[in-house]
């Protein structure tokens, strides 16, 4: 086959660790021809492919696929795109982003791919935005999920958000979970004790990470007061906060004001392949976003065989299993968010039976193999039915 991946950005980030994995199985494991549309990756977020092994795919890099709403660059990265598509000519497009997925589906549609799909990795629209915008952003996904042929779901709950809104009817979506590479996960606790000396933590240290971009909706506000609400009752917490952006001095400012600068640490921009290293030196991972699809933190942070602590929010329950892998929080509650800390803070043996819980379930459901798989076939039972029904480029 030659399939076409469209995305906004190749930033370092869940959907598009996913996008690469997918194009790389897809080339190395099947031998697919591939070729890989992304717009510029700027800003502190970090750039993907540069420290990737990307051999075996062409990257085409869209100068005018950008991530901002721009009337003028949009119009002109539809037609780059629409030119691209014909000139590639492809079996299967498949999008990934809200822009990319716009602009993708309408282009591929309009020239009669005969296999269009679109990932939901998470919903462009949320209860944190206007009213107007929240109302844009359905109506955009309404207009291209009638340009595709079917939309994979990274996890149940996004099925359940974008039928909700209206989006699409369910039997449009299939639910395949992001994929990775999970033995560097399964083996992960070798580094445990490097990876904590080179932070200053010690033996008896209780470490919480959260592993998030420093942006808005990630919630690291919420595990700074978490923070100060346990600090006299588990002396031994510390926290690392793993990743970088532009509310790093934000975030320093609040945890100076709260007296807590010994017990944080952050590491900066890291890449992809450290992840397995820096979850092996937590105890105990923290997740606070405010929307996510299905974080994959959470999954990476079970392989390791760490307990999560989640706001209930959006995939995290499809993981998060209450009382066996973590525990459930509401969102933006700061005092059940302090208790599941002090929770697993306090037992050693939850701790360690709900890690080995988690990679016990979850091991083979993450595998970047499975997910390439799984997808695949949905490419060939689509173009099966194209062929049956006439559809060309």
């Amino acid at each position: 086959m030659r399939v076409l991946h469209i995305i906004t950005r190749m930033i370092v980030g869940g959907a598009q660790e996913n996008t690469l994995f997918n194009c790389l199985d897809l080339a190395r494991i099947h031998s697919d021809q591939v070729r890989l549309i992304t717009g510029p990756s700027l800003g502190s977020e970090g750039e993907l492919l540069t420290r990737s092994d990307v051999s075996g795919i062409e990257i085409e890099t869209m100068p005018s696929l950008v991530r901002a709403i721009h009337p003028r660059c949009d119009w002109r990265a539809y037609r780059d795109l629409k030119r691209s598509i014909l000139a590639w000519r492809p079996d299967v497009v498949h999008t990934h982003s809200a822009k990319g997925g716009l602009l993708g589906r309408a282009a591929a549609w309009s020239l009669r791919v005969p296999c269009v799909v679109h990932t939901v990795h998470g919903a462009p629209f949320h209860p944190y935005q206007s009213r107007f915008a929240r109302h844009f952003f359905v109506a955009c996904e309404r207009w291209a999920a009638r340009r595709c042929h079917h939309m994979i779901s990274v996890a149940d709950a996004m099925t359940d958000l974008m039928v909700d809104a209206g989006v699409a009817k369910r039997d449009r979506f299939t639910t395949i979970y992001s994929g990775m590479d999970v033995e560097p996960f399964l083996h992960s606790g070798d580094m445990r004790n490097e990876i904590r000396n080179r932070f200053g933590f010690t033996e008896d240290d209780i470490v919480f990470g959260k592993i998030a971009r420093l942006f808005h909706l990630k919630g690291h506000e919420y595990v700074i007061e978490a923070a100060k609400r346990i600090r006299d009752k588990l002396p031994a917490a510390k926290f690392l906060f793993v990743g970088d952006g532009l509310l790093r001095n934000q975030l320093e400012s609040q945890i100076r004001e709260a007296g807590l600068s010994d017990r944080f640490v952050f590491t900066g921009l890291v890449s992809p392949t450290e992840i397995p290293g820096l979850i092996s030196a937590m105890d105990v991972l923290v997740h606070a976003s405010l929307r996510e699809g299905l974080a994959r933190a959470l999954p990476q942070a079970l392989l390791s065989g760490k307990p999560a602590i989640s706001f209930d929010i959006d995939g995290a329950r499809e993981v998060v299993l209450p009382g066996t892998t973590g525990y459930l929080t509401a969102p933006k509650d700061i005092g059940q968010l302090s208790d599941a800390m002090l929770a697993l803070g306090n037992s050693a043996t939850d701790r360690a039976s709900f890690g080995e819980e988690g990679r016990r379930r979850f091991t083979d459901r993450f595998r970047h193999e499975t997910m390439t798989q799984l997808i695949r076939q949905l490419y060939l039972q689509i173009l099966a039915d194209s062929t049956v029904k006439g559809g060309a480029i």
